[in-house]
């Protein structure tokens, strides 16, 4: 029972609203504090001469009708305030490599088909790959409503490589490629990035793809709305200096090194590492946050946003990966002549059934040495010497989706940029990290983030504990809410709104 305990949620990322929304939903009196001017998180959206734009919740995956994602969103009320367009069915992901485009249809069927289309002497092998990549996904307890303990099956595919499980089962080097073709999604490393975090990915979006009409920011604002329906509070402008500790557990938090909201417990969905500069209390080993601090980080991202002359660009109702090289590999590992060595091109979705885009994004790999010089600077104050790196970023950026888009260029009216400064500036992510903190095989358990910590009554959630995106950051919420009412319970409350 609650017994209106105090619950204070440092960030409003979609770990933060979202356990929000399910100890509101429960009696306890919840309080997000915002340090930005608006709640979100990598759901944010921004508006430029009337254009609007994602920033990192592009499209969702496995929400048709009684899927896992719609089943989380009917739960937390989000479904009501929201609506989903369909990415195009017979090729939701599209990948450009060597010269040949490949389309990534929906559904176990039509993939192994379609593939074996392309890969005739590998159509046996595909089958069993895709088999594997579902057992994975359904045994997962990430990415299902299955109880805990049910996912001991894929255990030693989070020991396993991507490129090592994929050369288990396919001789053809050009197709373990076109597989790894929308490893962005997760920013994949050769040797590091674990089989299992392919087979979340590649199951969760078969399954079903969706851009949300009008932005991901709504799925913010229905958040926020239903927390303060259930008497939460949301608030913005409001950054969290410290989490106060006395004895063995915290008291609260001070706010703009001014004012103290009294907890009786504190969830962090801000980076672990800012979460453990909040503290100051001894009970956080130092060995605790050397290792923390010392765990890797995903790729950083260039963004470019463009605004397109009105009725020029038809709308492309699928994500295209282009690469111009002959492996999807290392593309982090650019050069400066070499950038960029892939990029992902995606279009808003700014209502049903639409014919034109009106904006869109062209997303590459970014380092944060790029940007290192400029750290400690603050939005919209960082120098011409800036501003002059991100043009020519930009124009080369553009006139290479140009070779893939011929007239793109000309079609573009406004466009818009940032870098991985701008990632810490508006979601806290250390260096800028498109993901947070990387899975490596290589570290085991090491790169796991748990979400409790030696201090009784503060907890973890956000994309680092779990897994990112959408329904990796929902689940990790269930999992530190169970702190509060068991997961057995969650689940049944899931059950009862479905």
């Amino acid at each position: 029972m609650s017994d209106n305990k105090k619950v204070v949620i440092i960030g409003s990322g979609l770990g933060g609203l979202s356990c929000g929304v399910i100890l509101a939903k429960n009696g306890y009196q919840v309080t997000v504090l915002e340090k930005g001017t608006q709640v979100g998180g990598c759901l944010q959206c921004f508006s430029r001469r009337g254009a609007k734009f994602e920033t990192g919740m592009h499209f969702v995956g496995s929400a048709a009708k009684g899927q896992t994602l719609d089943r989380w969103l009917n739960y937390l009320e989000v479904s009501k305030d929201i609506t989903l367009s369909p990415l195009d069915t017979s090729c939701y992901e599209r990948v450009l490599l060597k010269g040949q485009e490949y389309k990534f249809p929906n559904s176990h069927e039509r993939f192994v088909e379609q593939f074996s289309e392309y890969f005739p002497k590998e159509k046996d092998n595909l089958e069993k790959y895709f088999s594997l990549v579902e057992n994975i996904f359904r045994a997962s307890m990430t990415n299902s409503l299955r109880q805990i303990g049910e996912e001991d099956a894929i255990v030693k595919y989070r020991l396993q490589s991507v490129n090592d499980v994929l050369d288990s089962l396919f001789e053809d080097k050009l197709l373990k490629n076109v597989l790894l073709g929308n490893s962005p999604l997760y920013a994949a490393e050769k040797d590091k990035t674990p089989f299992s975090m392919h087979a979340y990915i590649m199951g969760f979006y078969n399954a079903s793809a969706f851009r949300i009409v009008g932005g991901s920011d709504k799925i913010a604002f229905s958040l926020k709305s239903t927390i303060e329906k259930y008497g939460g509070k949301v608030l913005t402008n409001a950054r969290v200096s410290e989490i106060v500790c006395k004895e063995f557990k915290a008291t609260g938090v001070m706010v703009n090194d001014t004012d103290f909201y009294q907890a009786d417990y504190v969830i962090s969905d801000v980076h672990p590492e800012i979460t453990l500069s909040l503290i100051k209390s001894n009970l956080i080993r130092p060995a605790f946050r050397h290792r923390i601090s010392s765990l890797p980080q995903t790729t950083g991202v260039f963004s470019v946003y463009v605004q397109f002359k009105e009725n020029t660009v038809p709308y492309m109702n699928s994500n295209f990966y282009g690469y111009h090289k002959d492996t999807v590999w290392d593309c982090e590992k650019y050069t400066e002549d070499s950038w960029p060595e892939n990029y992902l091109y995606m279009h808003f979705c700014s209502s049903e059934k639409q014919q034109y885009a009106a904006s869109g994004v062209i997303l590459a790999y970014m380092r944060y040495s790029e940007v290192l010089k400029w750290e400690g600077t603050t939005l919209g104050r960082r120098g011409e010497d800036y501003e002059e790196f991100k043009k020519q970023k930009a124009e080369k950026l553009l006139s290479e989706v140009e070779n893939d888009f011929p007239g793109l260029k000309n079609s573009v009216k406004y466009y818009y940029t940032s870098t991985p400064l701008t990632y810490v500036d508006y979601t806290g992510t250390k260096n800028g990290s498109m993901y947070g903190i990387a899975k490596d095989v290589r570290l085991g358990a090491a790169c796991r983030v748990l979400h409790r910590l030696r201090i009784p009554n503060v907890f973890q959630a956000g994309q680092n504990i779990n897994a990112h995106g959408i329904l990796g950051v929902i689940v990790g919420s269930l999992v530190t809410c169970s702190e509060f009412l068991t997961a057995q319970t969650i689940y049944q409350q899931i059950e009862e709104a479905n």
